[in-house]
């Protein structure tokens, strides 16, 4: 076998159907455009989602709510989840590497840590957002927080 005796497999080709040549082909004519109207014009195109006239679907459907486009949203890491992975890999700092390597964060993620649960260990944690309540529990065992 070389590459000047490839072909497609049987039946997975088609020839393309030939339109406008003579009406004994069976497309000539108005060439499978029907008669007058803009579709029959040579350039004609229609917009996405025009629906000949029709309310379009997009405008249509209800439009609910609000998106802000500055929103920053953040992975949501408790405390109960903290104290798992200090305890059973004995660490004493947790940073964003390590919530990577246990499948907790993804790398263009931004982390927040989240007040349930509760820190029975002193560890220090790195991450780009702390709550209220996740931070006093963490500073109340003696463990510090550091923003990245």
């Amino acid at each position: 076998m070389n590459l000047s005796n490839l072909k497609p497999a049987v039946g997975s080709t088609k020839n393309s159907k030939r339109i406008g040549r003579g009406t004994g082909s069976g497309r000539g004519g108005t060439s499978t455009r029907g008669h007058k109207g803009a579709g029959s014009r040579s350039g004609h195109k229609t917009k996405i989602g025009f629906e000949g006239g029709q309310m379009p679907l997009q405008r249509r459907v209800p439009k609910v709510g609000f998106k802000p486009i500055n929103r920053v949203e953040y992975v949501g890491v408790n405390l109960d989840v903290l104290q798992g992975l200090a305890e059973k890999f004995s660490l004493t700092t947790i940073d964003f590497a390590t919530l990577q390597d246990h499948g907790l964060a993804h790398k263009n993620d931004l982390v927040k840590i989240l007040g349930r649960g509760e820190v029975k260990t002193k560890i220090e944690v790195k991450a780009h957002a702390f709550s209220a309540t996740a931070q006093k529990a963490i500073e109340a065992v003696g463990g510090s927080i550091v923003k990245l």
